[in-house]
């Protein structure tokens, strides 16, 4: 089943970026049928063009009538940006379409970004108003959004397969890591940090891993992907914050296959954070679609008052609280009230399980669900 995606594509060249498994070969091929189309996940088609990156010239060369080039997962052969960047130079009037799932290779090479001559496009996993009249908030919350897993038959092995398939393929044979078991820990231990301020001396502790491999292991899953962290917001800080970043998995139904589950885990607690990840999600997916003119960020002072997410730039800045309650009891507005009296610009709303829609206090308290619907 494919489901028609909402991203706009530029008619320049232009970088694909996103993880594995987001569709981003797909919408391509249903978007462009008629482009030359080069996959270096083909072995022989790997080999011949790692081989002899010039090659590309004779191929491209030998079909005069095609204008859109789509070459896929274009770090696998990062040697082939240079060919690339000497066709554009030479105005043959084609256009690049360049994916790829980490930016690893492209950023050591130094070739990446083809001396700014193409846009770098982002592609994320679903948004809610992609796939709505398809599939209901209960199961985006339980499976997340990737698309190979969320059209899967059975969406449990799928996610397992998914977390094997960057366990091995992108971690191991890409030789990111020489210890896999070592990485392993680490991807359960900082998943107890999804939606929660990082501290990577606690996960190096947590997982018995030294503390410069888990900074290494964190750099591996942003290069991948697959996790971002988020900044303190301290615009005109009256007030001392904290210094440590928010972690995220890109997915919540990733997160949820990767947390580890006991008797001492309460249900509560690992649902709060998904629902705060799907947040997340949308958020983040709304920055990139409206062209990154936002910034995304939280807010925690020392003593303790915090705002989940922070969106600050030329829209002007928002405040937003998620919640998994379905009543809102007058602690859960504690964070936004304390950011309205340094910011009181702001937007203020609080996100939680409830069906109503209503202002207190100066704040929209509204349903997660409508809220993300709308994105």
């Amino acid at each position: 089943m494919y489901l028609k995606r909402k991203i706009k594509l530029p008619e320049e060249s232009f970088f694909l970026f996103g993880p594995r498994g987001t569709g981003k070969t797909m919408m391509l091929k249903k978007r462009y049928p008629d482009a030359l189309f080069i996959d270096l996940l083909d072995p022989k088609r790997y080999r011949e063009l790692l081989a002899h990156p010039e090659y590309l010239f004779e191929i491209v060369k030998a079909r005069p009538d095609d204008s859109i080039v789509i070459i896929d997962e274009i770090q696998k052969v990062p040697q082939l940006l240079e060919t690339v960047h000497s066709i554009m130079e030479q105005k043959r009037g084609i256009q690049f379409i360049l994916t790829g799932s980490s930016a690893r290779k492209l950023r050591k090479t130094s070739a990446n970004l083809l001396g700014g001559r193409a846009y770098n496009m982002k592609m994320l996993p679903f948004s809610y108003s992609e796939i709505k009249k398809e599939y209901n908030f209960d199961e985006i919350m339980q499976f997340g959004t990737i698309p190979v897993v969320l059209t899967a038959r059975n969406r449990s092995k799928a996610l397992s397969a998914y977390v094997d398939l960057y366990l091995r393929e992108e971690i191991q044979n890409e030789g990111l890591s020489r210890n896999i078991e070592n990485f392993s820990r680490f991807l359960e231990a900082i998943s107890f940090s999804h939606a929660s301020m990082l501290n990577i001396s606690n996960v190096a502790r947590e997982c018995g891993v030294p503390r410069k491999s888990v900074g290494v292991y964190l750099e591996m899953l942003k290069d991948l992907l697959i996790a971002e962290t988020v900044p303190v917001f301290t615009k005109r800080a009256k007030r001392q914050l904290i210094s440590h970043d928010k972690f995220y998995f890109f997915d919540t139904g990733l997160f949820r296959n990767i947390r580890p589950k006991g008797p001492f885990d309460k249900v509560s607690e690992i649902d709060g954070a998904a629902l705060e990840g799907l947040v997340f999600q949308h958020l983040k997916a709304s920055i990139v679609f409206n062209g990154e003119v936002d910034k995304l960020c939280f807010w925690r002072t020392r003593s303790g008052n915090e705002v989940d997410f922070v969106l600050y730039g030329e829209n002007g800045i928002m405040a937003i609280e998620v919640k998994n309650n379905d009543t809102v009891r007058s602690k859960d507005l504690a964070g936004l009230k304390s950011f309205k009296k340094d910011y009181p610009e702001a937007e203020l709303f609080l996100l939680y399980r409830g069906e109503d829609t209503f202002v207190r206090d100066d704040i929209k308290v509204m349903p997660c669900e409508e809220y993300i619907r709308d994105i």
